[in-house]
C-alpha cells in the first residue's frame, strides 16, 4: 500500500494564496466614483480648503516668487575701487598711498584709522615683552639659553634683564629690539576719516539671459566729479563717505576707528528680465561683519613695517594699524518667463486643489455618523466575466476589461432572465443568459435627513452587498 504523500503546510498554502490574490489584484482598474454629499458644512470646508489652496498658488507661488520664470543666481561681478581723502595725525599728514591697504583697488580694502609705531628697531638683543607667557623672571636661572617661544619676540638667551619701565624684569630675547611693547606710540588718523570717499564699481553679467549691466551712469558731463551717492536722486553715483557707510551700518565712529572693524557693502542685483533693462537696477546695504560683542574677535588690526638703513645698519619702524576694513559683496538673482516652469507650477496647482477632495473623504470617512453608509456607496467592485472573442468589438471589450457585447437586453428581473433562457434551448446553449444589472446609478447624493423608501441619509436604493454587474458594452462596440 502506497504511503500518503505529505500535505503542504498551512503556512505554505496560505502564502500562495496571498500572492495570488496580490497578482490578481495588481491588474485591477480603479476609477473614482461620483458621490454627491448634501452637507453644508462639509462643503463649506471642502470650497474653503480649494479657495486657500488656489490662493497660495496665485499670490505667493506666481506673483511673490515668479515661479513663472526661469531664474540664474549669482552673477558674474567685477569690483573696483578707489578711495580719495587726506587727514592728520598727532606728527604728520597722511594721504591714500599711505593709509589705504592693499592699494589696488579691489573688492576688499582696509583704511588705517590709528596706528601704534615702534620706530628705530635693530637687530640686536634686549627684554622680551612681558605678555609673553613664562618672560618674567628674577633671576638668569628661571631664563634657558637658547628657548624659543613662538609667540614671542626672539630667541633668549639666558639672562634676566630690567623691563623697559618698571622695577620688573623679563628674559633677555636677540631679534628686532626694543620690542613692541616696549617703546611704541600711538597716531590716530580718524580725525578727517569720515569725510574720505570711496568710488565703488561694479559691473555684472547674467550668462544665461545675455544680460550685464553697470552701476555707473553713463554720462560724458563730468557727473562724476561733483556728485556723492543718494538712493533716490543719485542711484548711479557709486560715491560714497566713509562715515555715511559707517552710520548706515549702525556703527559709532570714533569708537570703531579706535578699535578696528569689518563693514560689509553689499549690492543685490535683483531683475525682472520680463521688464525694461531700466528696471533693473542695483540695491545697497550697510552691515558690520566681524561679532563686536564678542571681545576675542572683535576689531581689526594688523601690522607691517618699513626698512631704511641707519649708519650702514639694517633699521626699520614697525607699524601695528587699525582700521575699518570693508568689503564689498555683490549678489543677486534673475527672471525671465520660460514655459516650462509655468506647465509645471501650473500641474501643480490644479493638482494640490484635490487635497481639499481628500480631506472632506477622510472626514466622512472618520469622524461623521454616517461613515459606514459612505464607505458602502463610495467603494464598489465589477466582475466581468470571461468570455470567447469572435470578432473585433468583443476583442476590445476584452482587453479593456469589459464584458462582450449581448444578445439579449439586460434585464432588472431575475424571472424575466430565466424566462427568455428557456426560449430555444440551442440558442441558450450557445449563448449565456443576461444577468440581473445593478439598480446603482453612476452618480450617487447623499444628505442628511432621512428619506421615505430609503435607507437612512441615501437618496436611492442600491444593495447591501457589492454585486457582480456587467456592463453593456454596446457603446465600446462602436469604437
Amino acid at each position: 500500500m502506497a504511503a500518503a504523500e505529505p500535505k503542504p503546510p498551512v503556512g505554505a498554502a496560505a502564502a500562495g494564496r496571498l500572492a495570488r490574490s496580490c497578482w490578481s489584484a495588481f491588474w485591477d482598474y480603479e476609477t473614482p466614483k461620483v458621490i454627491v454629499v448634501k452637507n453644508r458644512r462639509l462643503g463649506i470646508v471642502y470650497r474653503a480648503v480649494q479657495l486657500l489652496i488656489l490662493l497660495y498658488f496665485v499670490w505667493y507661488v506666481f506673483i511673490v516668487q515668479k515661479s513663472y520664470q526661469d531664474s540664474e543666481t549669482g552673477p558674474e561681478s567685477s569690483v573696483i575701487t578707489k578711495v580719495k581723502g587726506i587727514t592728520l595725525s598727532e606728527h604728520k599728514v597722511w594721504d591714500v598711498e599711505e593709509y589705504v591697504k592693499p592699494p589696488e583697488g579691489g573688492s576688499v580694502f582696509s583704511i588705517i584709522t590709528r596706528i601704534e609705531v615702534t620706530p628705530f628697531q635693530t637687530l640686536g638683543t634686549c627684554a622680551e615683552s612681558m605678555r609673553v607667557s613664562n618672560a618674567t623672571c628674577d633671576s638668569d636661572e628661571d631664563c634657558v639659553a637658547g628657548q624659543l617661544d613662538m609667540l614671542g619676540n626672539g630667541v633668549r638667551t639666558g639672562r634676566c634683564v630690567p623691563y623697559y619701565h618698571g622695577s620688573s624684569k623679563t628674559c633677555e630675547v636677540s631679534g628686532w629690539c626694543p620690542v613692541e611693547d616696549g617703546a611704541s606710540v600711538s597716531q590716530f588718523l580718524g580725525t578727517m576719516a569720515p569725510n574720505f570717499t570711496i568710488l565703488i564699481k561694479n559691473s555684472i553679467h547674467y550668462p544665461k539671459f545675455q544680460f550685464s549691466k553697470g552701476n555707473i551712469e553713463n554720462r560724458k558731463d563730468g557727473y562724476l566729479k561733483h556728485c556723492t551717492f543718494h538712493e533716490v536722486s543719485d542711484l548711479y553715483c557709486p560715491i560714497f563717505k566713509l562715515g555715511y557707510i559707517v552710520e548706515q551700518a549702525g556703527e559709532n565712529f570714533t569708537e570703531l576707528a579706535h578699535t578696528g572693524g569689518v563693514i560689509g557693502v553689499i549690492i543685490n542685483w535683483d531683475c525682472d528680465l520680463d521688464l525694461s533693462a531700466s528696471e533693473c537696477n542695483p540695491k545697497y546695504s550697510f552691515r558690520r561683519l566681524d561679532p563686536k560683542h564678542i571681545p576675542a574677535s572683535s576689531g581689526y588690526n594688523f601690522r607691517f613695517a618699513k626698512y631704511y638703513k641707519i649708519n650702514g645698519s639694517i633699521t626699520r619702524t614697525l607699524i601695528k594699524a587699525y582700521g575699518i576694513r570693508i568689503d564689498v559683496i555683490v549678489h543677486g538673482q534673475a527672471g525671465k518667463f520660460s514655459l516650462i516652469p509655468t506647465i509645471i507650477n501650473l500641474a501643480t496647482a490644479l493638482t494640490s486643489i484635490g487635497v481639499g477632495s481628500f480631506l472632506c473623504d477622510w472626514i466622512l470617512l472618520t469622524f461623521m455618523n454616517k461613515n459606514k453608509v459612505y464607505s458602502h456607496k463610495k467603494f464598489d467592485k465589477v466582475c466581468t466575466p470571461r468570455h470567447s472573442s469572435g470578432s473585433w468589438p468583443v476583442t476590445l471589450a476584452l482587453v479593456l476589461g469589459q464584458a462582450p457585447p449581448q444578445l439579449y437586453p439586460c434585464s432588472t428581473d431575475p424571472g424575466q432572465a430565466g424566462q427568455l433562457q428557456g426560449e430555444g434551448q440551442s440558442q441558450a446553449r450557445a449563448i449565456p443568459p443576461p444577468w440581473p444589472c445593478s439598480t446603482s446609478a453612476p452618480s450617487e447624493q447623499m444628505v442628511d435627513a432621512p428619506e421615505r423608501g430609503a435607507g437612512p441619509g441615501l437618496c436611492a436604493s442600491e444593495p447591501s452587498q457589492q454585486e457582480c454587474v456587467l456592463t453593456d458594452a454596446r457603446g465600446l462596440a462602436q469604437l
